[in-house]
């Protein structure tokens, strides 16, 4: 609205310092919550440190002792077990506080707080983080099916551009994941330094023969690669959100390139894709090992050879490790549900 008279903006002013007044309390009293909050959370943080030396001597104590007597040995595995329950509550509380950047988002970004404490920014932070790799799998899936129908040089060294930029996004943005609690597993974070590794290298590999021969399978590894994260996304976000709703998982799990514990229900049709994957890094290893034997090879060639044979490895063994640790966990918690069961049952003889 527009004001017509001097006296009528005389009047706004007043009433405008009156809000300011307000406004000047309420920052004052925002800053004295903020100061509180810092000695707070420092103070916290000083709790879970003196909890798990507390703990450490405890247990360091245990392991010395010479314990014959059976009530003893009973005591020590109460202890035990009140211990490693102990130790994620406090990861729990841990994941609450601010915590400092590990050396490579302090390389990256500098001293920078990347820590998220609003836990709806948490969860709108790895949504977007899930949307991004979304998104991206399908702009690589239509470079790569348009590189397969045309040979412009142009294309190719944008898809491969993409793909640099799009692995060396994801190491920031999972590192900073890690930071504000995200169970990722070091493995699948060292596949995508090794991943941003070998998509340099590609960009910069010269024309020659050997790329030509070397170019069809690698785009069509891609199509492939664009589909499996596709179906990936599509089943872990299920799997995630029934089991947000369980309340059995941490709100900042996120999707990954391969099997992992907590992906277990239904996963019998997601298993080969991921398996015949892997096949396809080793595939194309063994093709440019062979490449490197032609007079016309640069240095680039066994380089990618070794890089794609590790990532076949890594991503192998660290997909079949998890079934049998998941499917002994699956054993332990149906015996653990049978003594409960039976638990209960002998409690309710004794009341009846």
């Amino acid at each position: 609205m527009e004001l017509q008279s001097v006296n009528q903006c005389l009047e706004q002013w007043e009433d405008l310092q009156k809000d300011y007044k307000a406004l000047e309390i309420l920052n004052k009293e925002y800053m004295e919550k903020l100061e509180e909050l810092c000695a707070l959370q420092t103070k916290c943080a000083q709790g879970i440190a003196h909890q798990r030396y507390r703990i450490g001597v405890i247990k360091r104590s245990l392991k010395k002792l010479n314990i014959t007597e059976e009530e003893d040995q009973d005591s020590c595995q109460r202890i035990n077990r009140a211990a490693v329950r102990r130790e994620a509550n406090l990861l729990e509380m841990e994941h609450s506080l601010p915590k400092t950047n590990g050396l490579y988002l302090k390389i990256i970004l500098g001293n920078v707080n990347v820590s998220i404490l609003n836990k709806e920014d948490k969860f709108k932070y790895k949504d977007e983080y899930e949307k991004f790799k979304l998104i991206l799998s399908v702009i690589g899936f239509l470079l790569s099916v348009a590189n397969l129908c045309t040979n412009v040089r142009a294309l190719e060294l944008s898809f491969l551009f993409l793909l640099v930029w799009y692995y060396c996004t994801l190491t920031i943005r999972e590192s900073i994941l890690k930071v504000n609690g995200s169970k990722i597993k070091g493995w699948w974070r060292l596949h995508h330094f090794i991943s941003t590794a070998a998509s340099a290298v590609l960009l910069i590999w010269p024309l020659s023969p050997s790329w030509y021969e070397f170019r069809p399978q690698f785009m069509i590894f891609n199509v492939y690669i664009s589909i499996v994260q596709y179906l990936q996304f599509r089943y872990q976000q299920g799997a995630l959100y029934r089991l947000k709703a369980l309340g059995e998982r941490h709100n900042m799990d996120i999707t990954i390139e391969g099997f992992h514990s907590w992906m277990w229900r239904g996963l019998g049709f997601l298993l080969p894709f991921l398996y015949a994957g892997y096949l396809f890094q080793l595939y194309l290893a063994v093709t440019l090992f062979r490449l490197a034997s032609n007079h016309d090879a640069h240095w680039q060639v066994p380089v990618l050879s070794i890089l794609f044979f590790v990532l076949f490895l890594g991503n192998t063994i660290t997909t079949s490790m998890v079934i049998p640790q998941k499917i002994k966990e699956n054993r332990a918690r149906r015996e653990n549900s049978k003594t409960e069961d039976n638990n209960h049952r002998g409690k309710d003889r004794k009341i009846e």
